[in-house]
């Protein structure tokens, strides 16, 4: 006992070194979370989840999104740059490779795959395979972290770069922080023209849009929230909360087109990080350390479907978070619910009903 004592005061005091002699690498300031809803009533915790079918298992690196094209090929981005498939018949092939950190995907009407690749920014893969990179700032800043999309039936593309300041691999630094870096963005292929539509975005994630495009959707993950831009009628060009105190961390969101918006949680939300919140110097410490240290995320598999009106109508969940976790899009298709994953080797496959 004494033994163990004494190793945990070590690495206390090993800590408390690597704090003092680092600067910290976030300008924190104070957040007050809202109180977490009570999960009743459409929220009761389910197991819904535990039926959804498996593809791929260990043979895909962090799926973090995943699309369908009109042929039933299912496509998602790995952690080490590539683009993998699978084929109905169940073949698995590398579509591409090269790329950095393939997140958000979405065919365009012309059957070419809009990506957002965290480090090099929004692009477009044609049904060949060749790499197209459309645009790699905005307003003269470059993005550092493009994230998500959706393309409206003109053809322009909808997109979020999720933090002007912190990578993809420094995430939770943004969460920590706790200011608005993040963007949401728009593309027109036919002048190549990239627009800022909303600024200061608290980790701007997921975009999907309403069936009649008249808005826009944006996650702002670290705030439990959805924001929505309008397009069309009167509130055109203005921002509106859609959704907020959402029972996790809000990754992707997708539409139908039909009238329902499926959320993806990344996981619950965490009681550590709402009590440190308030508290900008607890923050900037923590920041120092491994984040090996941490706490971790609970491993949740939690999908939520809204209506237009930003209303929660169904839950999706797995609190074992087991074989599905870290669920960080959502996409309908074919009656069927495809599931990726950041940080998992699989993706999730979960019939609808009819």
């Amino acid at each position: 006992m004494k033994k163990t004592i004494y190793s945990l005061v070590g690495i206390v005091c090993i800590l408390l070194v690597i704090t003092a002699l680092r600067d910290s690498p976030i300008d924190a300031v104070a957040y007050n979370p809202p109180l977490k809803r009570s999960m009743e009533g459409v929220l009761k915790v389910n197991d819904r989840l535990k039926k959804a079918e498996i593809l791929m298992a260990g043979k895909i690196n962090g799926p973090e999104d995943v699309d369908v094209d009109n042929r039933g090929r299912i496509y998602g981005g790995t952690r080490d740059g590539k683009i993998i498939r699978l084929l109905p018949d169940g073949k698995i092939e590398e579509f591409v490779a090269g790329l950095s950190r393939p997140l958000g995907l979405h065919f365009d009407a012309r059957g070419n795959l809009i990506v957002c690749d965290a480090y090099k920014g929004l692009l477009s893969i044609d049904p060949a395979g060749k790499v197209t990179v459309l645009a790699t700032e905005a307003e003269g800043v470059p993005f550092r972290f493009a994230d998500d999309c959706d393309v409206a039936s003109d053809g322009t593309i909808y997109f979020s770069d999720a933090s002007d300041t912190f990578t993809v691999d420094e995430y939770m630094l943004d969460m920590i922080e706790s200011r608005p870096h993040g963007r949401l963005l728009s593309y027109d292929p036919a002048t190549k023209r990239v627009v800022v539509l909303v600024k200061d975005l608290y980790f701007a994630n997921g975009v999907a849009l309403s069936k009649n495009e008249d808005f826009v959707l944006v996650n702002e993950t670290y705030r439990y929230r959805i924001t929505r831009y309008w397009l069309k009628g009167r509130k055109k060009g203005s921002r509106d909360i859609f959704i907020d105190n959402l029972p996790g961390f809000p990754d992707g969101v997708s539409s139908n087109r039909r009238g329902s918006f499926w959320v993806a949680l990344f996981t619950v939300r965490n009681d550590m990080a709402d009590l440190i919140h308030p508290f900008p110097w607890i923050k900037s410490l923590m920041a120092r350390i491994p984040a090996a240290l941490w706490p971790k995320p609970e491993p949740y598999a939690f999908v939520l479907r809204l209506d237009e009106e930003g209303n929660i109508i169904e839950s999706l969940q797995d609190p074992s978070g087991s074989p599905l976790y870290e669920i960080t899009s959502a996409q309908e298709h074919g009656g069927y619910l495809y599931l990726g994953s950041l940080h998992n080797d699989r993706i999730g496959r979960y019939r609808l009903a009819e």
